[in-house]
């Protein structure tokens, strides 16, 4: 995963996006010891009794019982018989009786507190997505079977498992990728969760127009600021020769390869390419006056500020089976991916045909797009959804293409000056009032 920057084409979210708290695995103070171990030995033996579950490891997260977990998957749900996986999820344990936040990230697993998890006091779920990092099938993997309605389908069953155990309230939530595969949950198995919050989602519904992006791009921030980073965007392909070299040294100290781009110099335009979206995806408005002016900076003033605002090298690490590929097959396949003009570029770029998922992916991942999952997912939430809640940064260029909610007590909100970081917290005091008061209600919490 990114430790910088997260790429357009990586709608990964800030993996902390809706998280408040660190979620670190602090041991409990000594007096708290005795109950805290009744309570995980309590856990402990119902989860023991689910079929297909497997407890790997329990300790302590601030006082309470926390749980790795793996459940036993089918490979093809609409057929058992070709095989299982074991997918990979963890539950803090708060009390049987409180509501239960249920989160994915739609990767690896990330298991730190969400903000609706801190704000209802409930237990969490965090589930790995399907053939990421542990959840992966033995053997070669049939990328086939990575789709929205199998990893639902996982999900289902998670859900049913762990309600013989947790009956009050659930609300599904997540973030970027992690929100649109709560929505996918919520479409497919609407009856599983009682409400679903989902932060910067993005809603791709048809893929060849993607004038919404475009527009974005004409009205974010300020002109100025918009006419320096297209500036700055411009010059590092224009200056692309005294730059590579520059690129180069990074990924040599980072180790970073490029065999599924193909060269170097591929990987440094699709990197350019990246670089404005990446910019007000994971930074600030408050950083435009550092923009540097595009003809006067020097190569190394050119280089050092772009690298720390929005030049993210793609690399084999990042981009194969073993990191985000996964993703990448998914947004060729089902999800869709940003497919931007860059009209002030065409007379600097070498590789015209570079900006799309399967330039990522080596030839065993690569597929062909199907829009029609798409179109029925953002139908069903427009007309038949209900009590879901999409919450969306306005800087963020992910939130430009939203799900449209229905009326059917749902809600969208929108954060002022925020990127894909959005949170409830940070909408206006009477919206963000009237948001957590709507989550409560919907979780019967008071």
């Amino acid at each position: 995963m990114r430790t910088k920057v997260l790429p357009a084409l990586f709608c990964a979210g800030v993996i902390a996006a809706t998280s408040v708290l660190t979620g670190s695995a602090a041991t409990a103070a000594p007096t708290a010891e005795a109950g805290a171990a009744a309570q995980a030995a309590t856990v402990r033996e119902k989860l023991e009794k689910i079929p297909g579950l497997r407890i790997v490891s329990e300790i302590q997260k601030e006082g309470r019982p926390f749980f790795t977990l793996m459940l036993r998957q089918p490979i093809d749900h609409s057929n058992p018989r070709r095989g299982t996986f074991e997918q990979q999820f963890t539950l803090w344990h708060k009390d049987e009786r409180a509501p239960m936040v249920h989160y994915t990230g739609g990767y690896t697993l990330s298991s730190s507190t969400r903000e609706l998890t801190t704000l209802l006091g409930a237990n969490q779920v965090s589930v790995e997505h399907r053939f990421f990092d542990k959840s992966v099938p033995a053997g070669k993997t049939d990328w086939r079977k990575l789709t929205i309605q199998q990893e639902a389908a996982d999900e289902h069953r998670i859900v049913e498992a762990m309600k013989t155990v947790y009956r009050a309230k659930w609300l599904g939530t997540g973030a970027s990728k992690g929100g649109m595969t709560q929505v996918y949950h919520e479409r497919f198995y609407p009856d599983d969760l009682d409400a679903v919050v989902a932060y910067v989602a993005p809603n791709d519904a048809d893929n060849r127009d993607d004038r919404v992006y475009e527009n974005f791009f004409k009205t974010v921030g300020t002109p100025e600021c918009r006419t320096a980073l297209d500036a700055v965007q411009r010059e590092m392909l224009v200056r692309r020769k005294a730059l590579l070299p520059m690129f180069e040294a990074t990924a040599k100290e980072q180790k970073l390869t490029f065999k599924q781009l193909g060269t170097t110099d591929r990987a440094y335009e699709f990197s350019v390419l990246d670089q404005v979206w990446n910019f007000w995806q994971s930074g600030s408005y408050t950083n435009c006056p550092t923009v540097p002016d595009a003809k006067k900076a020097t190569d190394k003033e050119l280089y050092d500020w772009s690298l720390g605002h929005g030049l993210s090298p793609y690399s084999d690490a990042d981009a194969g089976p073993a990191g985000t590929g996964p993703y990448y097959r998914q947004a060729a396949a089902q999800l869709g991916w940003a497919d931007l003009k860059f009209k002030h570029l065409r007379d600097v770029r070498n590789y015209p045909d570079i900006y799309q998922p399967n330039s990522l992916l080596p030839a065993d991942m690569r597929t062909s797009y199907s829009g029609w999952d798409a179109k029925d997912v953002d139908r069903w939430v427009n007309k038949q959804g209900k009590q879901m809640m999409f919450v969306y940064g306005q800087n963020d260029p992910w939130s430009a293409e939203r799900y449209r909610p229905s009326k059917r007590d749902s809600h969208l909100y929108v954060a002022p000056n925020s990127n894909h970081g959005a949170l409830i917290s940070k909408l206006v005091p009477e919206e963000r009032a009237e948001a957590e008061a709507t989550v409560k209600r919907w979780a019967g919490v008071k």
